[in-house]
């Protein structure tokens, strides 16, 4: 196997001369935060020489995201990089790939260490919950009901953010309400996510908070309290500056936060060639983006520190 030493030189596979090909099998095929991602995985295949794209399907179906990972087994590519819909539902799909000698590295998808052979992270997602609600707190001035919104019940990370938030919430704002018995699902779709909020609002009219652990869900929280005018209404959530930074120069959005899609891409792709390479994944190596310069290496968790906090001030700091 050819060594490679810096950016620029191409990696190959040992047996066949041929360049390692790596596929990220993203959630869904047409979202701002995915084709960010897309941008991160190309940006790899050019400075590393190596053979790696993005795939998706249309819809965040989890069904048809493992018939995608099936295909890349059948196709025997050298490693599966994967966003998981349904970290639960795809895991005997990895576990078939790694059995057919695929290097499979997770994101979004904590649980699935062990299975994958390493999961990155851009951060531990508990923090990144407890950061979410005490913004939301904040905003709220520590006080007032509040309900919120997640990609699906089964997005592993989605659902740490909040569980860890609420819980952070209760032990440190016990005046703040969470009306809901669990949050809202919008299935990364604006229309579901403003009709869901647009009810949510009318049957709790004395709300006074909204977070969204997905971008469809902040945005679309947003766009609902700009509609009414209702700026009593704090929103907070994941978001990107392309699609929640005018919210957050109008105060419809008090705070967004994020780690950058194609930075994450990027990273788990690094990973999978030392991999391939056979090269240590430790804590302290450099994964070459931001916030993943000294990452830390946990029970086959890799952690970057790549948070980023999106405000009036500094979203038009970040392009993507």
């Amino acid at each position: 196997m050819l060594a490679l030493g810096s950016a620029g030189r191409v990696a190959f596979g040992a047996e066949s001369g041929k360049k390692f090909e790596i596929v990220m099998c993203a959630k869904q095929e047409g979202i701002s935060w995915f084709d960010d991602m897309r941008k991160g995985v190309e940006q790899f295949a050019a400075d590393f020489g190596v053979n790696a794209y993005q795939i998706a399907p249309e819809t965040g179906d989890p069904a048809k995201q493992a018939q995608m990972v099936e295909s890349l087994i059948a196709k025997h590519v050298d490693a599966i990089l994967v966003v998981p819909n349904d970290p639960q539902s795809i895991k005997p799909i990895l576990e078939k790939a790694r059995k057919a000698g695929i290097i499979v590295i997770s994101h979004e998808a904590q649980s699935l260490a062990g299975v994958s052979n390493y999961d990155v992270e851009a951060f531990k997602n508990e923090d990144f919950g407890a950061l979410m609600f005490e913004k939301l707190a904040k905003a709220m001035d520590g006080e007032g009901q509040y309900a919120g919104i997640v990609g699906a019940l089964t997005m592993e990370t989605h659902m740490q953010w909040f569980k860890a938030g609420l819980e952070y919430a209760k032990k440190n704002y016990p005046k703040l309400e969470f009306v809901l018995s669990e949050p809202l699902e919008d299935n990364n779709d604006e229309k579901t996510a403003l009709d869901k909020v647009n009810e949510t609002i009318k049957k709790y009219p004395n709300l006074k908070g909204f977070f969204g652990c997905s971008v469809s869900g902040s945005s679309m929280a947003a766009l609902a309290v700009e509609k009414l005018r209702r700026k009593d209404i704090k929103v907070v959530g994941l978001g990107l500056p392309s699609i929640n930074g005018v919210y957050l120069e109008e105060g419809y959005q008090a705070e967004a936060q994020c780690w950058r899609p194609a930075d994450a891409g990027y990273a788990a792709a690094v990973v999978a060639l030392k991999t391939l390479k056979g090269e240590p994944v430790e804590a302290g190596i450099d994964l070459k983006r931001p916030g993943y310069e000294k990452v830390t290496v946990e029970n086959g968790v890799v952690y970057g520190n790549a948070t980023l906090v999106l405000t009036k001030d500094n979203y038009q700091e970040y392009q993507f």
